[in-house]
């Protein structure tokens, strides 16, 4: 399963990016994750192998690049509960910064062209996955592009928008299907039942779940939040969505 970085070009400079892809000489539907706020790492790079395995052309982007490449800090193989503060200390502020960054729509824009230029990437729509941070990123890219993203997915992602009106207009521009599975501890039954009901208002053929048992971060192998159950339950929502929306598409 061949894995590589490359680096895509965007407004700022240079984006590097970690690819994965079956190596069978044919072309495959594409898919743009984005990773957790800890970034590229040997947890991600194995999630993306794992996706490519069953038919994908894969792209994570490191969307911190303009503080350097991944990992943008260092980070310890196991992050566990002793570790968080101190890499929280470091990530939240990029976190912050990135998530209010005017820049950031073009970064997706230059994702996706480089994602649909790719001799091994079929043509037709593409989905967008991510985690955490990554999956408000994934939501905001759907938006962005209607007519590409044909399905977005996020897990333990904060779904959240500016303003009153901010989440209608988020998910009112997204036309592709969504699936979206939440850590138990991130949110009540009462806001489970809000989010549900923009989803439904905005008119989307979507799944909106909580993952039982799991508390948020729960797909990362590498830390403390991670839940085998809940990772499990992940790809069998994920790869059911990219089968039947780009597959059989």
């Amino acid at each position: 399963m061949p894995t590589k970085t490359l680096h895509i070009a965007t407004a700022d400079g240079q984006a590097d990016a970690l690819v994965a892809f079956p190596d069978y000489g044919a072309r495959y539907p594409g898919v743009l994750m984005y990773a957790d706020g800890f970034g590229i790492r040997p947890v991600v790079r194995e999630m993306a192998r794992e996706l490519a395995r069953h038919g994908y052309y894969v792209l994570v982007p490191n969307y911190f690049y303009r503080h350097g490449p991944a990992p943008v800090i260092e980070l310890p193989e196991h992050i566990g509960e002793d570790a968080r503060p101190a890499v929280f200390a470091q990530l939240m502020p990029l976190i912050e910064a990135h998530l209010a960054d005017e820049r950031v729509p073009g970064d997706a824009d230059a994702y996706l062209r480089f994602l649909t230029a790719q001799p091994e990437v079929g043509a037709g729509p593409v989905a967008v996955t991510g985690y955490c941070i990554g999956g408000l990123l994934a939501l905001r890219t759907a938006a962005a592009h209607p007519g590409q993203v044909a399905a977005v997915a996020g897990f333990h992602c904060p779904v959240v928008a500016d303003g009153p009106d901010g989440l209608h207009r988020l998910l009112s521009k997204i036309t592709g299907q969504v699936h979206l599975g939440h850590a138990e501890g991130d949110l009540t039954p009462e806001a489970l039942g809000e989010l549900n009901h923009a989803l439904q208002a905005a008119g989307l053929d979507y799944t909106s779940e909580i993952y039982p048992g799991t508390v948020h971060g729960f797909t990362m192998s590498d830390t403390d939040a991670f839940d085998p159950a809940g990772l499990q339950r992940h790809w069998d929502r994920l790869l059911a969505l990219l089968d039947r929306i780009l597959a059989n598409g």
